[in-house]
């Protein structure tokens, strides 16, 4: 009974050496390959937020051009707008720090935690929706909604026309 296990034993590790010994043969071109990647340049992050001009004057912007909102019953950098709500007016999401581009000032952006755990861009302490209803770049159809929506300065105001 010892010699089967042992012959056993021999022929799993003799099993092993030549499944090792295949592998090391693919090693140097998946290092090569690494090596590769690694020595390309990371692309730079694209602005989470910068201004543009629209029909409201000089007002912050996404990075696909889209208009930016403040909830005026948001408290803080606390936001309070969930469910029907953010499905209207979703929030500006970021992984990472966000980033300002031309026109905004990278010293007022900041990010708030939500309840779901995603961190949602703030600006000079507003947390920072985008609207449903504005379907291109540089809409501000959700401007004055309800009394409460306003589009952002580059001040990070609410845009006050």
């Amino acid at each position: 009974m010892r010699r089967v296990n042992r012959l056993h034993w021999m022929a799993a590790l003799a099993v092993l050496a030549v499944l090792a010994a295949g592998c090391q043969q693919d090693s140097p071109e998946i290092t090569q390959d690494t090596d590769a990647m690694e020595e390309e340049s990371p692309a730079p992050a694209e602005p989470t937020v910068a201004v543009i001009e629209s029909s409201l004057g000089v007002i912050l912007a996404d990075s696909e051009g889209k208009t930016v909102y403040l909830f005026m019953n948001d408290s803080g950098t606390e936001s309070t707008c969930y469910d029907a709500c953010q499905e209207r007016w979703p929030p500006l999401l970021v992984t990472g720090d966000p980033q300002a581009g031309e026109g905004a000032d990278q010293a007022l952006l900041g990010v708030s935690a939500r309840q779901d755990g995603s961190s949602q861009v703030t600006y000079n302490g507003h947390p920072l929706y985008v609207y449903s209803g504005d379907e291109s770049a540089g809409d501000t159809n959700g401007q004055g909604v309800g009394g409460v929506w306003f589009a952002v300065t580059a001040e990070g105001e609410p845009v006050s026309s």
